[in-house]
C-alpha cells in the first residue's frame, strides 16, 4: 500500500466503504430471514448471529491488525467504533422516524435500558483492564479479555429473559410507543422473501457471500485507509477512532434506517446497543491473534474513547427513562446532546497525550 499514490489509496477506501454499504445491506436481510427460517427468533443463537454479521468490518480489522501487531489501530476502531456507532443513532432519529417524535420518545423500554448497561458495565470493566499488568498473559488469554467476553454472555442470558417479559407495566414497554411489537420487522422482510421465492439455501449462501465480501474488503479499508490518512499525518487511534470507524459502522445505518422506516424503533436502538455490547469482546479476538495483552497496552487515548462512548450511551439511557417530546432539526434533545458530546469528545482527543 505504501508505493500506491493517494488518489488511488482513496479510491480503494471510497470502494471498499461502498462495498461494506452494500453487503451490509445483505447481511442484515439474510441475518433477519434466517433468523426466522431457523426459528432463532430472538434467542440467544439470533442475538449472536446478529451481533457477529453487523460487526464483521469490525471483526476484519481487529483480526488484521493484531495480526500485523498494529494494535493501536485495532483498539482505536474497537472503542472508537462503539462512541461513532452511538452516533448513529442520532442519524435515525433525524432521518428515519417518521412520526414527529424523538427516536427514543416511540421505543422506551426496560429491556433497552439493561442493553446499555450491559455496553456500560463492558466499558468498565474494559477501563479496570487496562490497569493490569501487560505481562498477565498466559495460553495467549488476559484476565480482561476473558471476563469482557463472560460478562457479554451473561449479559445476554439476562437480555433473553427480559425478552420474555419483565414485572412490569406493559412487560416493561413504555405507553404510547411503537405500534407493532419489537421486531416484526424481521418477520416482514421474511415474508417478502418467501414471496419472492427466496429459499433458506439461497438465503444462506447470500449471507456466506456478503460476509467474504465484508471481511475481505474490511481488510483493505484498514491498510489502505491508515497509509492514505497517515500521509496527512492523522495518528492510529485517531483514524481508528474515526474515519475508519464512521466507514464500519455503514452497516448499522443501513440496518437502523430499515427498522425505523418500518416502525421497528426498538430493534433498531437495540441493534445499535448490542453491537456496541459485542464490539469489546474483540479484545478476547485480539489478544490471541496477537498473543500480547492488549488492553494494559492502551494509551490515554483509548481510556479517554472508552469514557466517551459510555457517556453517549448513558445520555441515551437517560432518554429512554425520561422519553423528550420536543424536537430541533427532527432530533430530541437526548440526540442533540449525544451529537454535541461526540463533536467536542473528538476534538478533545486533540488535548490527550498517548
Amino acid at each position: 500500500m505504501n508505493t500506491l499514490n493517494s488518489w488511488l489509496l482513496l479510491l480503494i477506501f471510497v470502494a471498499c466503504a461502498a462495498s461494506i454499504w452494500g453487503a451490509g445491506i445483505k447481511l442484515s436481510d439474510t441475518t433477519d430471514v434466517l433468523s426466522e427460517r431457523l426459528h432463532l427468533g430472538s434467542a440467544l443463537g439470533g442475538v449472536v448471529l446478529l451481533a457477529i454479521a453487523t460487526n464483521l468490518p469490525e471483526i476484519a480489522i481487529t483480526a488484521s491488525a493484531a495480526l500485523a501487531h498494529q494494535l493501536d489501530v485495532a483498539v482505536g476502531n474497537i472503542l472508537g467504533g462503539i462512541a461513532i456507532q452511538t452516533v448513529v443513532l442520532v442519524v435515525l432519529d433525524a432521518a428515519g422516524v417518521r412520526p414527529r417524535k424523538p427516536l427514543t420518545y416511540l421505543a422506551a423500554s426496560l429491556t433497552l435500558l439493561l442493553e446499555g448497561a450491559l455496553v456500560v458495565a463492558l466499558l468498565l470493566v474494559v477501563v479496570m483492564s487496562t490497569q493490569l499488568p501487560a505481562s498477565l498473559i498466559a495460553f495467549r488469554l488476559t484476565p480482561g479479555a476473558v471476563l469482557i467476553a463472560v460478562l457479554w454472555g451473561l449479559g445476554l442470558l439476562l437480555l433473553r429473559r427480559a425478552g420474555r417479559g419483565l414485572p412490569w407495566h406493559e412487560g416493561g414497554d413504555a405507553p404510547d410507543n411503537q405500534e407493532k411489537p419489537r421486531g416484526h420487522s424481521k418477520t416482514t422482510k421474511e415474508n417478502e422473501a418467501s414471496s419472492k421465492g427466496v429459499s433458506t439455501g439461497r438465503a444462506g449462501l447470500v449471507f456466506a457471500a456478503a460476509a467474504i465480501v465484508t471481511l475481505v474488503v474490511g481488510v483493505f479499508i484498514e491498510r489502505s485507509g491508515e497509509e492514505l490518512f497517515g500521509r496527512f499525518g492523522m495518528s492510529g487511534v485517531l483514524f481508528g477512532a474515526t474515519v475508519l470507524a464512521a466507514a464500519t459502522s455503514l452497516p448499522e445505518v443501513s440496518t437502523g434506517l430499515t427498522s425505523t422506516r418500518m416502525g421497528d424503533y426498538q430493534l433498531a436502538i437495540s441493534d445499535i446497543f448490542g453491537g456496541n455490547a459485542f464490539l469489546p469482546v474483540l479484545f478476547l479476538v485480539a489478544t490471541v491473534l496477537s498473543g500480547q495483552a492488549v488492553l494494559p497496552r492502551a494509551h490515554h487515548t483509548d481510556i479517554y474513547l472508552t469514557a466517551l462512548g459510555a457517556l453517549l450511551t448513558v445520555v441515551y439511557m437517560a432518554g429512554l427513562v425520561f422519553r423528550p417530546r420536543r424536537q430541533r432539526l427532527r432530533m430530541g434533545i437526548d440526540s442533540i446532546t449525544v451529537l454535541i458530546l461526540y463533536l467536542l469528545g473528538i476534538a478533545g482527543l486533540a488535548f490527550v497525550s498517548g
